[in-house]
């Protein structure tokens, strides 16, 4: 390519619809099943339409018919009738009136069950389902390419925690065994699988924060191992990775920093990994890729805009941000992403779906000049 690719991080605003046939499912199962499949129907068609509109060049069906990207798993396998955590707040307690104001924001879904049984597909059908209606609704999209996400092990882990095997580790690999067979299927479906694993930088901020930090890479070195075994057969440039440090408006002063993690993190088989570098914590962290060495065939994927702010990023801006990566990383290494996902949890709403839009316009406008000037100066 002879120009800066654009893409996203995976969900995208659903239709108030779609969100409303959500709730309906979740209190009453089934009783409005067609409906909800034929509003996700309608909803995937549109935001496949409003990307190409947009002009991103790597494309997917938004997560339309999920309530997050991770819980979704558990009406698909065995072994969640634990009890439900607490809903997760900032991470960061001290902030009273930063809590009270988040609520807000709040997901009116926040069932997260335990596992307390043997992990295992129940309802194979409704992976594959979502898999078709992808699919179907992609083929044909004017774009260069098309991803699906999945929650990877230890995302899963991180979020609906074990009561029933022996260790963590166990619990993860037992994920690794079950949640392959997706993994396999989405990439046999033609799609780029993008496979989430916000645990490897979260869970230092939201769990082992008090923990030194050998210890924590040791625990997320265990999140990789498991995530290769689950694609070992797969090939590496048909998947990509997404890690970061959570999508809500907190002040992620605790975040652990990239150059921390980073060796680890590029040790997952995957071929590109993307990572929030637009917001003010994290912006400054581009510089790291003046010292990492990309592994050959690796690609970055930085978020250039901001997905939990309303303002809609100057394309100079994107384009400045883009610039730097490709000075430190390399212009063939580089594609234009977004920080998170701009609909993490239905029915949350931090950014007007009409700014969404605007801002991935901004993205891929900035895109374009970054293009320009790395070309031209090369030429």
């Amino acid at each position: 390519m002879n120009r800066i690719l654009t893409t996203h991080t995976g969900s995208l605003p659903r239709t108030p619809e779609v969100v409303k046939l959500l709730l309906a499912e979740e209190k009453h199962p089934c009783a409005r099943r067609n409906e909800l499949q034929a509003a996700v129907r309608e909803a995937v068609a549109q935001v496949v339409a409003k990307q190409v509109e947009c002009g991103l060049d790597i494309i997917n069906d938004g997560e339309q018919g999920r309530t997050d990207y991770t819980v979704h798993v558990t009406r698909r396998l065995t072994g969640y009738d634990g009890l439900s955590a607490p809903p997760m707040g900032t991470g960061d307690e001290e902030f009273p009136e930063l809590a009270q104001l988040l609520k807000q924001f709040a997901s009116p879904f926040q069932h997260r069950p335990a596992c307390n049984g043997s992990v295992d597909w129940k309802d194979w059908p409704a992976a594959q389902a979502d898999i078709d209606l992808a699919r179907q609704a992609l083929r044909g999209a004017p774009v260069e390419g098309i991803f699906m996400t999945s929650p990877s092990p230890g995302q899963i882990a991180r979020y609906l925690k074990n009561s029933y095997y022996k260790d963590d580790e166990e619990y993860i690999f037992r994920l690794a065994d079950v949640m392959q067979r997706e993994y396999k299927a989405i990439v046999d479906a033609g799609f780029t699988l993008q496979l989430d694993c916000p645990d490897l930088a979260m869970l230092r901020h939201m769990v082992y924060l008090d923990l030194p930090l050998t210890d924590y890479r040791k625990i997320i070195a265990t999140n990789i191992a498991a995530l290769n075994h689950a694609v070992r057969d797969l090939p590496a440039e048909r998947m990509r990775m997404h890690v970061c440090w959570g999508s809500t408006m907190a002040p992620h002063h605790t975040d652990v920093e990239l150059k921390d993690i980073i060796d680890i993190v590029l040790s997952g088989r995957p071929h590109a990994v993307s990572f929030p570098a637009a917001n003010a914590r994290h912006e400054h962290e581009w510089k790291i890729w003046r010292d990492v060495k990309l592994p050959t065939g690796k690609k970055i994927i930085p978020g250039v805009i901001d997905s939990t702010s309303n303002i809609v990023e100057h394309p100079e801006v994107v384009a400045d941000r883009i610039l730097n990566f490709a000075s430190a990383a390399g212009r063939d290494n580089v594609i234009a992403g977004v920080d998170c996902g701009f609909g993490t949890f239905a029915g949350r709403v931090q950014v007007d779906t009409k700014i969404v839009w605007l801002k991935l316009q901004s993205l891929t406008e900035g895109a374009r000049r970054a293009s320009r000037q790395l070309w031209t100066k090369a030429a």
